[in-house]
């Protein structure tokens, strides 16, 4: 064994030692092994051209010459010239500058790369880095693919001066011009990743996802210290800590980087359009039967079928469903409120983003996601999902399941009120389809954040109300005990949903509930989805801001569809 950061001993020139726990490895094992130590799990650092024979389609990669340019407008010199510096970092490297970028595949998808090489200056990001960063955002542009950037520098680069310091806006720009062309970008952190780097395109990205180990941050430990004096956690700026934090999307090791993100291009990938009339055989096989059901249950027996314990949550419905799903975390502010989940999934051919509230069902399963009531930054990461779905053209697809929001006064501390009527707005004007689904509980403004939308579903034991029935009882019959009276005063259950025309169909369940048979469950709310999802597929977007805002002003209980023996409602039944 060999202390971190030595080298091997004579004759040992096939061996390396973690600069982390110290364990002599081997080289040929290490680099199977994508230079991760099998002792420690540390993620070594890899040069930008290692990192492009890891991510991309073996032989895919075509660089992008840059032409060579001097770079040194101050004529900088501090214990040597700038200009010897950067011929050293070069020579040492075997790189012209900090960033190589260029075009290659990643599972068959084609896509423009940028990668930042540590070893060239620290990865500092001064005129010709800008440069070739904002390059690679115009090819991505003006070809009309991904673009996904590895990330790994100190900073700016002090030798260049302010010329280096408007490079974040350089970056910044085509980043947002990639944003506005709703073109997919990925930022993969790794270690380290700090500065004027950090703090602007390496953090703009749709999906940002940080390697395990590595550490991202604006200014650094050792200045934070040095500043400000203060005692920093043991895990400060680690990707973990980014990741409870809600500043990155995922943390992921070296070896589930590529999958994901072949993942992630399959499912932003619009040339992948679904066939409708293949899927109306698979929208048709919904073999639930639905004669009798009148939809006239007594409601506190309703309340009483949407919370069971075991009936399916959210993530279970997510996984089942659905074809694909890749979660999304974080509100990019502070937080990861475990109690709405979300990210972009795949069914029957539409590549959605789909956000929910998540109760769990074990005990501590539900403490961990706060029984299903969000925080305001969980309505905040379903905001900025919504603005996903926008920008991507996805559909949206919302899976409501609450007793209502968090009534904390640290959720009221952190504007709850706020963060719900903004995501509302926002859901009445947003610029793709959304289809809401109560799968359970619809409990007040906590729910009815996620149920603003085109199409309403119930599901057949669900309920919607603006108030716990408890809460209603306790405030006007003064008393909880009267919950089950005040549940049938208020009409809950899917038959008043759809008589009313708030919801737009029941979504039949399973004998004895949706707990009953889960799989089954899964197939109808799977056809339903289907068959709205087909349906809105051809519309405008003005037709359906028209439309969506006609039916928000119309839900006043003038309306209401004649009381009837009420049979649950697909999309295509009437």
């Amino acid at each position: 064994m060999t202390t971190p950061g030595v080298p091997a001993p004579p004759g040992q020139a096939g061996w390396t030692a973690c600069p982390a726990c110290g364990w002599l490895l081997y080289r040929k094992r290490l680099e199977r092994d994508l230079h991760v130590c099998p002792e420690c799990d540390e993620h070594l650092r890899l040069d930008a051209r290692t990192r492009i024979d890891q991510l991309t389609d073996p032989g895919s990669f075509t660089e992008t010459v840059a032409p060579c340019r001097d770079s040194d407008p101050l004529a900088f010199t501090d214990l040597r010239p700038y200009a010897d510096r950067v011929r050293d970092a070069a020579r040492r490297s075997g790189e012209s500058e900090a960033v190589v970028a260029g075009t290659a595949s990643i599972g068959g998808f084609p896509v423009v790369l940028a990668v930042m090489d540590f070893g060239f200056l620290g990865g500092s990001m001064g005129v010709e880095v800008g440069r070739r960063v904002g390059g690679a955002a115009a090819l991505a542009l003006a070809q009309g693919l991904p673009l996904v950037t590895v990330c790994a520098s100190g900073g700016a680069r002090m030798q260049e001066g302010v010329f280096s310091l408007f490079q974040m806006a350089r970056v910044s720009e085509a980043f947002g011009r990639l944003r506005e062309a709703g073109l997919l970008s990925v930022c993969v952190l790794t270690d380290p990743t700090y500065g004027g780097v950090s703090a602007s395109f390496a953090t703009l990205g749709s999906v940002l996802v940080a390697e395990r180990g590595a550490h991202v941050g604006f200014a650094g430990p050792r200045v934070v210290q040095e500043t400000i004096r203060a005692e920093l956690p043991r895990d400060f700026q680690t990707a973990e800590f980014l990741l409870a934090h809600g500043l990155v999307d995922r943390v992921e090791t070296r070896a589930e980087l590529r999958p994901l993100l072949v993942r992630l291009l399959a499912l932003h990938d619009r040339t992948r359009v679904p066939d409708v009339r293949a899927r109306a055989a698979e929208a048709g096989t919904d073999d639930a039967d639905p004669t009798g059901w009148l939809g006239d249950d007594d409601p506190w027996d309703v309340v009483q079928r949407a919370r069971v314990v075991d009936r399916p949550t959210t993530l279970d419905y997510l996984h089942t469903a659905f074809d694909d799903f890749v979660e999304l975390h974080g509100d990019r502010a502070c937080a990861d409120d475990p109690a709405v989940v979300g990210g972009i999934a795949a069914i029957g051919g539409h590549r959605v983003v789909v956000v929910g509230q998540e109760k769990g069902h074990s005990v501590r399963e539900r403490v961990a996601h706060h029984f299903g009531m969000p925080h305001p930054e969980g309505y905040r990461k379903a905001l900025r999902l919504l603005g996903h779905a926008e920008a991507h053209g996805m559909p949206v697809v919302t899976l409501v399941d609450t007793p209502g929001a968090h009534p904390g006064p640290e959720a009221e501390e952190h504007g709850q009120s706020h963060a719900i009527a903004e995501i509302i707005m926002r859901s009445s004007r947003l610029r793709v389809p959304v289809v809401a689904v109560v799968t359970g509980e619809g409990g007040s403004g906590g729910a009815l954040a996620l149920c603003t939308s085109d199409r309403l579903l119930v599901l057949e034991n669900a309920y919607l109300s603006v108030i716990s029935p408890e809460g209603c009882a306790a405030i006007l019959w003064r008393t909880a005990g009267a919950a089950p009276t005040a549940a049938r005063a208020m009409r809950l259950g899917a038959g008043h949903l759809y008589r009313s025309g708030i919801a737009t169909s029941v979504v039949p369940e399973p004998p004895g509930g949706a707990h009953t048979d889960p799989a089954a469950a899964a197939r109808h709310l799977r056809a339903a989805l289907l068959r709205e999802l087909d349906e809105l597929a051809g519309c405008d977007v003005e037709t359906l801001l028209a439309a969506r805002s006609r039916r928000l002003s119309g839900l006043d209980g003038e309306g209401a569809r004649p009381v009837r023996a009420l049979q649950p409602v697909l999309p295509g039944r009437s």
